[in-house]
């Protein structure tokens, strides 16, 4: 007869030790290693294999440690937890450390029986990790069972890495691009939808009828909007049409969607305000539809709205959790190394007499078509107009460009209407701040109107192309030296184009220009999205490969990559080509590499403009001027309406045509049929800018208080380990295993290891993680005390699979005394310290509790482990013990004798001999660990009780002995009443 194992008991099969999960049945056991993760679990049938109970062995007292026995095990075997006990499931099985303000949406999130959040943090805060945090806890906690995220097209591929590298989380893309290839793999009347239970969309590609409806149908129960804020529209009319209706329909899907009140929706964006209240309060009502109407200027109705928007600078982060938050004291604070202010330079340039030539004779065309346009009627007028843009913008970016677009067909040629013409033209020529249609707005535009270009223009075009290469193009001649000097000086810079032909006529004309360690690429909208991707891969790579620290990286790239992509473990610096007509174009491109993970306190940023095309010049006195001076009044960045940014370059394009390129010394903004244009603009962009001051304090994130943020990261820390008890870990491990360690110790925690003299068996575990390469030819491999870490390197963070990878080794050796080489860790040891006056003894103990957890979706049944040092002075018949943070300090005890071998054995005989008369204390231990952790789970969500009701927490026995320290006194040992030495 077979025997009924309860869920979380112990039993051997296969050759070693399983954990039996509450899945099982009695016919069919499904287990998971001890001190494993839920990849290794398996299922075993009793009655064809050999199942038996087990009981975790004792130490032996013949296999003795040093004095760093017990912290190395401890916290090799906290690193190994993926199965935390506490109320965030998913902590320990993550691969990255949050940081600690980037619990604060998931603690709101657990407070809601359906989640709504609209999470609008700064550029480069970590508004990924955040969506990423929560939907790995509701899906851990079976709160939601399938998941969509939906986002730009350009945006998938990076959001499909983050997820299956960081939180476990393996999605399908579902694009235009790969539509046919899942909708072939389905049964008769199957969606993708449900067949894929986690789904990244393209956002453009879902607003098909066809594929909308079948999403509708089978809408997962949580979804993920990123960049939330292109889908709504505002009520204000003036908004592009064009973007409007794009707009209009997303907010039409999103709303049927946000209709289900059970589903959970998380809303992601960096700009929910983009100056337009309406759109805001239509964002709103997709969170909640009372929130669209509440009255924002009440007490009560901000904090309402507290409950679902987290809006938070990177001012109000960077120091966290310290005694300016109320806290007592600064324990718990932690800094995020966001780079400091940018360091800004705009430098001109001149015209060489031939490039000035060809302007003059540009713009003097450009006139007389836009005048001889406006005679024949309005289509034609707007058609000429976006034509002549298309000309003059393309003419100051490059020859390239130029000599393209001279000799290519105006888009809004085809136009039927002079709306028509505006629709088709002005997201080719404009930059504006709200487009996330930038898949396809770096081609080069047309500027003729007809398919066969007029004489006139072809000419141009000739002249243009002979004005290729430094001689006669002083804009290339410029940046090679600003190039050249960023590079000496230790940066990778981006270079930013608005061209195509200009960023790869760049590329082409830099090769060898910048000394032969420097490595160039191009990347535009001509490859896509995941080709863009592996050709930054490449560039890093081909970089790394040599091996030397002066090599440099110089990426040349349209704005195909300045929405989304991160940049900021590959660059350092960024070099605006082409002046964008809207600065919010520059700060998005900026955004990339100034973000978290940047390793320079202070990125570089210059911006190139021409101070004698007559464009540049004046944009940038307009607009740039006027953006910088409110962020540097504000402290923060304020969008600049696309109205806003388009008044001042219409003017700026009418002056040049009116007065041509020299008359550009003139004061254009005294003239008075400009004046009343730019006091209208100055006074929008002063509201807009108001508001968003007025909205940082009225918004501001108070339903979290740091004080409950920080008991949780303490609990946190206290279960699985902090910062520096992984970094000790890991030199101290790493060295113990024969690794060759460099400490610079320069203050950062930074060091380096080369693993090529390690056991076998880590270097194979850490070559899977780090490359075979780096490995394999024994490089120096960073370890990075912050978590934003490149390929080749390694955080100093629990989850990161190379330091999983060491304490793997660092436990498994440690428990099985045959293993071969070094063993950093032993599970007994005896030391002789000025540390104690009184014998004390000092336990490893793994504890195992069942949880039953219920959520909407019914209970959930759970088994996790806990990890806790307990200590007692004395015999253990009669022991006395300490409290934790007492035992814990036994940790930092160092030798002060030597002690004797026999020694040794006897004391740690009897100490071994004794662990029956503890039983009953750690049983006692184990259910006062129960009940904080059950007091832990309902705080957490003491704002859900339908959630925490049937809420259980059972510790399984017997607790696992897993080290015994013995730590004698130096002096004669001494009697205390209660305590035998």
């Amino acid at each position: 007869m077979s025997l009924t194992y309860t869920a979380g008991s112990l039993v051997a099969a296969r050759g070693r030790e399983w954990v039996v999960l509450p899945e099982s049945a009695p016919d069919m056991l499904v287990l998971r290693p001890l001190g494993g993760s839920e990849d290794d679990i398996a299922a075993v049938f009793p009655a064809f294999e050999d199942v038996r109970p087990a009981e975790f062995a004792a130490p032996s007292p013949a296999d003795l440690g040093d004095q760093r026995a017990a912290g190395l095990l401890r916290t090799a075997l906290r690193i190994g937890f993926r199965s935390g006990a506490g109320p965030f499931r998913s902590l320990a099985s993550i691969a990255v450390e949050p940081r600690a303000y980037q619990l604060v949406p998931l603690l709101m999130a657990l407070r809601q029986r359906t989640v709504r959040l609209l999470i609008s943090d700064d550029v480069g805060i970590g508004k990924t990790i955040e969506a990423g945090l929560i939907a790995k806890e509701l899906l851990a906690q079976g709160e939601a069972r399938r998941l969509a995220v939906l986002c730009s097209p350009s945006l998938a591929e990076q959001w499909q890495g983050e997820l299956r590298e960081k939180f476990g989380i393996d999605a399908e893309l579902v694009l235009a691009s790969t539509v046919s290839r899942l909708e072939r793999g389905l049964e008769l009347g199957q969606s993708l939808f449900d067949k894929h239970p986690f789904t990244i969309i393209s956002t453009d590609f879902i607003k098909s009828t066809r594929h909308r409806e079948d999403f509708v149908r089978h809408c997962p129960d949580l979804v993920i909007v990123d960049e939330a804020h292109s889908c709504v529209a505002a009520d204000d009319p003036a908004q592009g049409a064009a973007s409007s209706a794009t707009n209009q329909l997303r907010y039409e899907l999103l709303r049927r969607v946000s209709a289900d009140a059970d589903r959970h929706l998380l809303l992601l964006t960096a700009t929910p305000h983009s100056g337009k209240e309406s759109a805001f309060r239509n964002l709103l009502g997709l969170v909640r539809p009372e929130l669209a109407t509440l009255d924002l200027e009440t007490p009560a109705g901000r904090a309402r709205l507290a409950e679902h928007f987290v809006a938070r600078k990177r001012a109000d982060v960077r120091d966290y959790l310290t005694k300016e938050d109320g806290l007592a004291d600064d324990s718990l604070a932690e800094r995020t190394a966001f780079p400091s202010d940018r360091w800004t330079k705009d430098e001109p340039y001149k015209l060489t007499p031939a490039y000035r030539a060809l302007l003059d004779d540009a713009i003097a065309y450009a006139a007389d078509r836009v005048e001889a346009a406006g005679e024949q009627g309005k289509r034609e007028a707007r058609i000429a107009w976006w034509s002549v843009i298309a000309l003059l913008r393309s003419m100051v970016s490059s020859p390239a460009a130029a000599a393209q677009t001279l000799k290519t067909r105006s888009e809004s040629a085809t136009a039927r209407t002079a709306h028509e013409a505006d629709v088709l033209g002005a997201p080719v020529a404009a930059d504006s701040a709200d487009n996330d249609r930038l898949e396809g707005m770096d081609v080069a535009p047309g500027a003729a109107e007809s398919e066969d270009a007029g004489a006139r223009l072809l000419e141009l075009a000739q002249r243009a192309a002979q004005l290729v290469g430094p001689a006669e193009d002083a804009k290339l001649k410029a940046l090679t030296r600003h190039l050249k000097n960023l590079v000496a000086e230790g940066y990778h810079p981006i270079v930013f184009c608005r061209y195509i032909p200009t960023a790869e006529y760049l590329a082409e004309q830099l090769d060898g220009k910048l000394g032969r360690k420097t490595k160039i690429a191009a990347v535009t909208g001509t490859l896509s999205p995941q080709q863009r991707l592996e050709r930054i891969e490449q560039l890093a790579a081909e970089a790394a490969e040599d091996g030397d620290p002066a090599v440099r990286r110089v990426l040349i790239a349209t704005d195909c990559l300045s929405e989304g992509v991160n940049l900021q473990h590959h660059f350092d610096a960024v070099v605006h080509y082409d002046l964008a007509w809207n600065p919010t174009r520059h700060d998005q491109r900026e955004g990339r590499v100034d973000r978290y993970g940047q390793k320079r306190d202070q990125v570089r940023v210059i911006t190139m403009y021409g101070e004698d095309n007559g464009i540049d010049g004046k944009v940038l006195e307009v607009l740039f001027k006027k953006h910088r001076q409110i962020m540097k009044d504000l402290g923060i960045s304020v969008s600049v309406p696309d109205e806003t940014a388009s008044g001042v370059t219409d003017a700026v394009v009418e002056w040049l045509l009116l007065h041509g390129r020299q008359g550009s010394q003139e004061s254009l903004f005294e003239m008075d049929t400009h004046q009343e244009s730019f006091d209208r603009i100055e006074r929008e962009w002063n509201s807009a800018a108001e508001r968003e001051k007025t909205s940082r304090s009225k918004y501001a994130q108070r339903a979290i208080h740091p004080e409950e943020v920080a008991r949780e990261v303490a609990a946190v820390r206290a279960a699985l380990g902090g910062a520096d008890e992984v970094r000790g870990f890991a030199l101290e491990a790493l060295r113990d295993l024969d690794a060759l360690v460099r400490d610079p110790r320069d203050g950062t925690g930074d060091f380096t290891a080369q693993v090529g003299g390690t056991p076998a068996g880590l270097r194979d575990a850490l070559a899977a993680t780090l490359g075979n390469r780096l490995v394999e030819e024994d490089r120096q491999i960073p370890f990075r005390s912050t978590p934003a870490i490149a390929r080749g390197e390694a955080a100093l963070v629990r989850t990161d699979p190379a330091i999983g990878a060491v304490a793997s080794y660092v436990l498994d050796s440690a428990l099985d005394a045959n293993t071969l080489g070094p063993r950093p860790a032993r599970r007994c040891g005896v030391v002789t310290t000025d540390a104690v006056t009184i014998r004390t003894t000092l336990l490893l103990v793994r504890y195992r509790f069942h949880l039953t957890l219920p959520s909407r979706t019914g209970e959930r049944q759970v088994v996790a482990e806990d990890a806790r040092l307990l200590a007692y002075e004395g015999m253990p018949s009669r022991a006395r013990w300490l409290d934790d943070d007492a035992a814990s300090a036994l940790l930092a005890a160092r030798a002060s004798a030597n002690t004797h071998e026999q020694a040794a054995r006897n004391a740690i005989s009897r100490a071994l001999d004794g662990l029956p008369d503890l039983a009953g204390h750690l049983t006692e231990y184990g259910t006062s660990l129960a009940a904080e952790l059950d007091a832990s789970h309902r705080r957490v969500r003491k704002a859900n009780e339908e959630i925490v009701r049937g809420l259980k927490v059972v510790p399984q026995e017997p607790a696992d002995v897993l080290g015994v320290y013995v730590y004698v006194p130096q002096q004669p040992v001494s009697t205390v009443s209660g305590a035998e030495a």
